[in-house]
């Protein structure tokens, strides 16, 4: 409870806080809580956040200067800290802390407690009625794990209240999944209670992970039935065995291994963090569940893993002895060892979960991109910015591309983006004028010399945040250059993006940087020089074009200029001056000059 004692300043009520593990709650005016924090020693902890405001990020000034009171509670251990911290963030949901981004019920496997248990998907949780196992990430999971227990072992699937005097007085008739082999009627006494028992047994086995445990164990009865010539009960168990083999070939990590740890890793992303927990019971995985959390206010990355913990905590239950994590979390717990892998089974396990939470990230970011297209783009140039070291967030970025044959119509391109979209209308498009032949690295540095020269002109203010060049270290070379001729090289970022490899080069450093080929930074680099390539393209093609045009005509004796701009605007095209009639095409031409150019086109 809190302490209606009000008259002591929040400094004054920190300062008695004792110095032992608990957790901490902080109070706004209104008595709304704001902040819930965990501690191994409380009055440490607390003391860290009334410090200098300059010693705190903006976020954190942001809690502190809103702390109207603080309360304590104390606990035994570093552990019960953090069940108690998870279990208040639950309830007050406090404006400052991670919260859990995943709202969603997910799917359990019940096992009744009737006389004849039943088997089934729930997604309500109420213990009285049997016992419960996952939670599992995956409807479609379950489901085919469910249909694997049914078609290996007689379970009814009926809704009958089953009692033994309703069974002995023959109350009730069997339904098609007797007939058809799915059960053995334990509605008219087919099966006993010890035999139905022993395979809801196996099944409870299989739940919990001891899946190389029960082969081992059908193996052994196959073997022992087929020395005493028993060979259809061993064919009973060649079949489970071969079924249990199949089904599990994708989690059994390794046969000869009966490794059972929980296995915890994360992904943070700025101000959310994705994360992905396996449970391996005797070499397989049993379940895996991915989490989202949103950090309001910065936390270390311990204090991430802690909370991720604790909610799977809360949801599986007790933890193996063995934990692999890719950090150690901020608290101990009793009983537990965290263990950070290097080699073997368990750093395999690390990089499995690993790669399940980055996928987890992805289409988090996909989704918002539906769903929140606004923020989807401020994430990815929030990417963007962090990948390149950038101060300021790359909402204006402009892409230059050169194009050339052998040195023929030598062109560039620039393409603008604004907040990750493409502003076609700010596309430019140049003719190189003071380069003779193919000069790529010449080209670039004019057409970017050309482009800033007028901005500078015209508006000095938009300056573009980035500005990508479609080529290695020369082309990046000569921009470079010529911005530093203009004086703007401190004013933004200028980048090269090199084909193939996809690498990008930065000016004045000997290292290529190598962005993730699935990051949203380098897809948004890519799909900008890709634009750029195309549109340079598209402009180069169309000079060719109108080149071919221009010789066919012009090397035709008395065929001007004027004269072949007058003949392509009447006629649309060389091919349609070709098919003309001399009279026709010599109302547009003296006759002696129609002559010449039918002689010649058609020749």
């Amino acid at each position: 409870m809190r302490n209606e004692n009000n008259t002591l300043s929040v400094r004054e009520k920190i300062s008695l806080f004792p110095h032992s593990p608990g957790v901490y709650r902080y109070y706004d005016s209104s008595g709304k809580v704001i902040y819930v924090g965990k501690a191994k020693d409380l009055h440490k902890r607390v003391a860290q956040y009334f410090v200098p405001p300059e010693r705190l990020n903006v976020k954190t000034r942001l809690l502190v200067s809103k702390i109207a009171d603080a309360q304590f509670s104390v606990v035994n251990s570093e552990a019960d800290a953090l069940l108690l911290e998870n279990n208040l963030i639950k309830q007050y949901k406090p404006h400052y802390n991670i919260l859990l981004k995943d709202s969603k019920t997910y799917p359990w496997i019940v096992i009744t407690n009737d006389l004849f248990p039943k088997i089934y998907l729930t997604r309500r949780v109420d213990r009285s009625k049997g016992t419960y196992y996952g939670p599992y990430s995956s409807v479609k999971n379950v489901n085919y794990l469910l249909d694997f227990f049914r078609k290996n072992y007689p379970i009814r699937s009926c809704n009958l209240k089953l009692t033994s005097d309703a069974i002995l007085h023959g109350k009730f008739r069997p339904c098609l999944d007797y007939h058809i082999g799915r059960c053995k009627g334990c509605c008219i006494g087919g099966i006993s209670f010890k035999e139905y028992a022993a395979n809801i047994n196996e099944i409870v086995r299989l739940l919990k992970g001891s899946v190389n445990e029960v082969i081992k164990e059908y193996e052994n009865a196959m073997k022992q039935a087929a020395s005493e010539l028993r060979f259809e009960d061993a064919q009973v168990y060649k079949n489970k065995i071969d079924a249990l083999k199949k089904h599990y070939a994708h989690s059994i990590i390794s046969s000869a291994t009966d490794t059972s740890v929980d296995v915890f890793s994360l992904v943070i992303d700025g101000p959310e963090a994705f994360g992905n927990f396996l449970r391996v019971r005797g070499g397989a995985v049993i379940q895996s569940l991915n989490l989202g959390f949103k950090m309001n206010i910065e936390e270390e990355a311990g204090a991430v893993l802690s909370t991720f913990i604790a909610e799977i905590e809360s949801k599986f239950g007790t933890l193996a002895k063995e934990v692999v994590v890719p950090f150690l979390p901020d608290v101990e717990i009793d009983g537990v060892e965290f263990k950070i892998p290097v080699r073997g089974d368990k750093l395999a396990l690390l990089e499995l979960s690993e790669k399940n939470a980055r996928e987890y990230l992805f289409n988090s970011i996909k989704q918002k991109q539906h769903t929140d297209p606004d923020e989807y783009k401020r994430m990815v140039l929030e990417d963007l910015q962090n990948a390149l070291g950038m101060k300021a967030l790359p909402k204006h970025i402009e892409c230059f591309d050169n194009s050339n044959i052998q040195g023929t119509n030598p062109v560039g391109s620039c393409v603008v983006f604004r907040d990750g979209e493409p502003s076609k209308k700010e596309y430019r498009k140049f003719k190189i004028k003071t380069v003779i032949g193919a000069d790529d690295f010449a080209s670039m540095k004019e057409i970017v010399n050309r482009r800033y020269s007028r901005m500078l002109e015209e508006a000095p203010d938009d300056l573009p945040q980035l500005i990508v060049i479609d080529g290695g270290k020369g082309q990046l070379g000569m921009a470079y250059e010529a911005l530093c001729e203009l004086g703007i090289q401190d004013r933004l970022m200028v980048v090269g993006l090199a084909k193939r490899m996809e690498l990008v080069i930065r000016v004045n450093d000997p290292y290529p940087l190598f962005l993730d080929l699935n990051s949203q930074a380098l897809k948004v680099l890519m799909h900008i020089r890709d634009e750029a390539h195309r549109f340079g393209i598209t402009f180069h093609r169309s000079l060719r074009s109108k080149s071919q045009i221009q010789s066919a005509l012009r090397e035709i004796k008395g065929v001007g200029e004027q004269t072949e701009r007058r003949l392509l605007m009447h006629y649309g095209s060389v091919a349609r001056i070709a098919s003309a009639s001399l009279d026709d095409l010599s109302s547009m031409v003296p006759q002696s000059l129609a002559e010449s150019i039918l002689k010649a086109l058609n020749s």
